[in-house]
């Protein structure tokens, strides 16, 4: 196939299935939605049942969707506390929001009360922090002691040391809150899944846009603007990082993308990290060459060492495999390369990454115990590169079922 001929066909069936330019509508129910808003709640139930748990309280924005599907300025609250969340395992779903914004949380099944919630960071408390702080704490206490009959254990996901303490010093119990809602969150529902593929469809059409533009002198930081674009108008939220590079700054990986431009058969290589519609996240990476023009022969070899790395691992993906013998019946990175490579073999992924985390075979020792699900949502990982190089990462988005691995993306590779 001719590479302009391919470029139309990502467009035609990527970005525009009808050919117009314009934002993609999801075709999901209302009831697909508020399956997975139930689901969701009941797994952070059950979780704190199994671990005796009386309370949840949640600060982190992405938790707080998780519970009850309320989000209010993400990224602004992510480095704010000021918004928070208090689920009762044998009563009430409450919403702390602050002044003004109450009404963002109409209509959401899980949310049985919305409070006035009680901002004590020193940004919006200044040297009355500690006044407000008590309050607070009593309130939380409170709750605890109407409805945990008897139990004063609660998690907590984020907290700053004076929070703990206020807690602590009236009788409650503060476990860590990440080893309730990180295995919660694992498992994912048919619903779940649904709402993740419309992510990974609008991410797959922000990459074709990208693909559309990579042409030479294009800058990495337009490019990455594509993603930005098309995520925002199809309703989707924010990206987490800035990882798009060409040419020499591929490698080392992690850099960020800059105002260079991008030169004629250069690798772009990029990682998606998108939390798109309904707060799900795509997790994809792709490379290919800048101008739509054939790999030279060093792009080809590391290219082919990527794919067989990504196919590898994607077929150890089995419910019941521990982390331990996925570790050692996973692909073997080639000495050239191992000292340019990617920390992570596989990681989980829902609304942003999450539990678990594997590491690549080199740096497994003193991993996490654990096994794959059914259920669960698995990012399988490749960073290629060697001394003198560019770096090709790839990463594809896979379904652990009892049947086999399924992968949700469907963006071209290039060889």
């Amino acid at each position: 196939m001719e590479a302009a001929v391919f470029k139309d066909e990502r467009k035609r069936v990527f970005l525009n299935i009808d050919g117009a330019d314009k934002p993609l509508k999801s075709p999901l129910s209302q009831d697909i939605l508020d399956r997975a808003r139930t689901y969701r709640l009941n797994r952070l139930r059950a979780e704190m049942d199994r671990q005796d748990v009386a309370a949840l309280l949640l600060y982190d924005p992405v938790n707080i969707r998780y519970a009850f599907d309320c989000s209010n300025m993400s990224i602004w609250t992510a480095h704010n506390p000021i918004r928070y969340a208090l689920i009762l395992n044998d009563g009430p779903g409450n919403m702390f929001e602050f002044n003004g914004c109450e009404h963002l949380n109409d209509g959401l099944p899980g949310i049985d009360e919305v409070r006035q919630a009680i901002g004590w960071m020193f940004m919006c408390a200044g040297d009355r922090a500690e006044e407000r702080l008590s309050p607070w704490a009593r309130e939380i206490e409170g709750l605890v002691e109407q409805h945990g009959g008897g139990n004063r254990r609660i998690a907590v996901d984020r907290m700053e040391p004076e929070g703990v303490h206020a807690l602590s010093s009236l009788g409650l119990k503060v476990i860590d809150g990440g080893q309730v809602t990180e295995i919660a969150r694992a498992i994912k529902s048919e619903d779940e899944i649904a709402l993740m593929r419309w992510t990974i469809r609008v991410c797959e059409a922000g990459m074709a846009r990208i693909y559309e533009h990579s042409v030479p002198g294009v800058t990495e930081q337009e490019l990455w603007a594509h993603l930005h674009f098309e995520n925002a108008r199809s309703g989707g939220e924010w990206l987490e990082t800035k990882l798009l590079t060409c040419g020499p700054n591929t490698n080392p990986w992690y850099k960020e993308c800059s105002d260079r431009e991008c030169q004629l058969g250069e690798m772009i290589s990029f990682d998606t990290d998108m939390i798109g519609p309904y707060g799900y996240c795509a997790d994809l990476s792709r490379s290919w060459t800048c101008g739509y023009v054939p790999m030279n022969d060093t792009q080809k070899r590391l290219y082919s060492a990527a794919r067989e790395q990504i196919e590898h691992n994607m077929a150890l993906l089995q419910p019941g495999r521990s982390f331990a013998e996925f570790n050692a019946k996973s692909w073997r990175i080639p000495t050239p390369y191992v000292d340019y490579r990617y920390s992570l073999a596989a990681h989980g992924v829902g609304m942003a990454d999450e539990w678990p985390v594997v590491p690549l075979h080199p740096d497994f020792a003193g991993a996490h115990g654990g096994k794959f699900e059914d259920g669960m949502v698995i990012c399988i990982e490749s960073l290629i590169g060697e001394k003198g190089s560019e770096s090709i990462k790839l990463e594809t988005q896979v379904l652990v079922t009892k049947h086999g691995p399924e992968r949700l993306d469907s963006f071209p590779w290039e060889m």
